[in-house]
């Protein structure tokens, strides 16, 4: 696991602290080892006198000074009384050989004993040794003194002391310690968690700003001027943002029109490594990508990897020539090749440039454009033949209007007259006809040329030709306009529109027509949530300079079937619907060299993405 900046510090400073804690709590323990020892050696000593001033007595008269020892019984009380002393493990008197004479034990009377270590040299030997001694070995070391009578020794008092009952003591002594070195462990953790976030900041922020930049943000900035010792790194790091965001600007421009053009274009190192390639040459290099040597995708045959290697040694451009070309389709074809050598300021050659120009697609091009040019004559020639059958459908429904005012009676026969009566005041040399079977008629005629109407003015509508006064539009003022005339239809069926466009980049539109856009497709998310719901609207920045705005509602949704003819012209699901609107929509967004696209779920709503190209 790799830690961060304020992970290793606290880290650091916590070692540290443990370090110096675990000194002293050992330094510590050295000494509360040699208090320990003291005392011990101090207690066995105070029985070692009160042993040695019996023994004194016992033996002051006595022939054999051995059997007197073994004899008195006090002395044996005071010997086997011994062993009740804090860390004392035994108490013995020994005769010259090292048999036991006396043993606070009986068991061990007249038995060799054998010799442990003086405990005087464990005293006597430094802190760490005598830690080593306690907690390693665990055995019994001996005090010593010795029994004379007159200048002649005939025996010497032992008494054992246990390192194993000193480590226990030090144990008990020690818990305080270690409670403490913990609680200043975790006081240190937290100072240094606390102290961190004020003495890194600095180095937070440049991390910081320096993972913004590496994601592409433009125009990273850092506030360091309060920090004397890193106002000059910040000040740098400013000056080396500016100059990457103006160089990744240029770039991303020069990225975005390679990505737009119909020839394929890449750039190779002077190691004849691909440095970058467009959508085009992705097409037609299956496989290509950054990294790549251009070896591993062409043959060594190849036009192209000979013109590129011929560019590189003689860094003059080259070209065009024609050259067979299998796509990653399969498709084959001409194009022509050409190579430019790119270099720096200084001169020095840092890759070439080769390009693939698709012969087929110019001629597609041509194609396309007559094929426009016969629709531009086809729409003016179909709002010249809407625009003439209006007229007679005008006609119509004026004579019709006549006719129904021939066939009504008049007002003053209405109450009580009869058809007769009626009938001959309306028409008295006509035949007799029911009037209202002939105005049912008359009304559906009515109803059917008004349908009609409508028809031929959504056709003129769609087909009139429209100049578009493109300027830069600010998608959250625009909005500001729309979700008032929109609010009133929401409010009908209870629908909570939010927009959140504030922050978007403006898009290069015709204000109006995006309104009306904008204005279509809200209305339509509010009928599609009859019984309530919610409609968002977002707009954001994507690849390419581009803006999306996007409308999510969470209505009845669009069925799979319908969602391949929702933009076609009078295609409607509704009862009363024109299917005009949606038509409109995509009619606008197609003008604005934009892109539209729905995805819908019935029973979870709808989602509407139009792409705009960015001012």
């Amino acid at each position: 696991m790799r830690l961060g900046i304020k992970g290793k510090q606290v880290l650091g400073v916590t070692l540290i602290v443990g370090a110096v804690a675990a000194g002293l709590s050992l330094m510590h323990l050295a000494r509360l080892a040699r208090v320990s020892l003291d005392e011990s050696k101090s207690r066995a000593e105070l029985v070692g006198k009160a042993i040695f001033h019996r023994a004194f007595q016992a033996v002051q008269d006595a022939r054999d000074p051995v059997q007197a020892l073994k004899n008195d019984p006090g002395l044996r009380s005071i010997v086997e009384s011994s062993v009740y002393a804090k860390n004392v493990v035994f108490a013995a008197i020994v005769d010259t050989t090292g048999v036991a004479v006396v043993h606070a034990f009986p068991g061990q009377e007249g038995s060799q004993l054998p010799t442990n270590e003086n405990l005087e040299d464990l005293v006597l030997s430094p802190g760490w040794t005598q830690l080593y001694q306690i907690y390693t070995e665990g055995k019994t070391y001996e005090y010593r003194q010795p029994l004379l009578l007159g200048n002649a020794e005939f025996g010497s008092i032992r008494i054992g002391v246990s390192t194993l009952l000193i480590r226990n003591d030090l144990r008990v002594w020690l818990g305080p310690a270690v409670q403490a070195a913990l609680i200043a462990l975790a006081i240190a953790v937290f100072g240094a968690m606390a102290l961190s976030q004020v003495l890194l900041r600095p180095i937070h922020v440049i991390r910081s700003g320096l993972t913004r930049l590496g994601k592409g943000e433009f125009g990273v900035r850092l506030d360091l001027e309060e920090d004397d010792e890193f106002r000059e790194l910040g000040t740098f790091f400013n000056t080396v943002s500016a100059q990457l965001s103006a160089d990744r600007s240029q770039i991303a421009n020069l990225e975005s029109s390679f990505e737009h053009l119909e020839d394929a274009v890449a750039i190779i190192n002077p190691n004849s490594k691909v440095l970058f390639a467009n959508a085009a040459a992705e097409h037609l290099l299956p496989g290509v990508e950054a990294g790549q040597p251009l070896d591993a995708l062409l043959p060594a045959d190849h036009a192209l990897r000979r013109l590129a290697a011929e560019t590189l040694v003689t860094r003059q451009s080259r070209g065009p020539f024609p050259a067979a070309f299998t796509a990653a389709r399969g498709e084959q074809g001409e194009r022509l090749i050409l190579s430019h050598p790119v270099q720096d300021a200084s001169g020095a050659l840092v890759g070439v440039m080769l390009i693939v120009r698709n012969l087929e697609y110019l001629s597609q091009v041509q194609s396309t454009l007559r094929y426009s040019r016969k629709l531009a004559a086809l729409g003016r020639l179909s709002a010249g033949v809407a625009h003439e059958v209006k007229n007679p459908l005008n006609a119509m429904m004026i004579h019709l209007e006549l006719l129904r005012q021939q066939f009504q009676p008049a007002p003053y026969l209405r109450r009580g007259a009869s058809r007769e009566v009626a009938a001959a005041v309306v028409a008295p040399t006509a035949p007799e006809v029911d009037a209202t079977d002939a105005l049912s008629h008359v009304d559906v005629i009515a109803a059917e040329i008004r349908r009609l109407d409508e028809v031929v003015q959504g056709f003129i509508k769609f087909t009139r030709p429209e100049d578009l006064k493109l300027q830069s539009v600010a998608l959250g003022d625009l909005f500001a306009e729309v979700v008032p005339i929109l609010q009133p239809e929401a409010d009908r069926a209870a629908v909570q529109v939010t927009v959140s466009c504030d922050g978007a980049p403006p898009v290069n539109g015709d204000p109006a027509m995006l309104r009306q856009a904008f204005l279509n497709l809200g209305l339509n998310a509010c009928q599609a949530m009859p019984s309530g719901g919610a409609l968002r609207i977002t707009c954001d920045s994507v690849r390419g300079r581009r803006v999306r705005v996007t409308f999510t509602d969470s209505g009845v949704g669009i069925k799979p079937e319908h969602l391949k003819k929702i933009f076609d012209l009078y295609f409607t699901t509704k009862d009363k619907g024109s299917g005009i609107g949606l038509s409109m929509v995509y009619r606008t967004v197609q003008m604005h060299d934009g892109e539209i696209e729905v995805e819908s779920t019935p029973g979870l709503g709808t989602t509407f993405r139009l792409l705009l190209p960015q001012a």
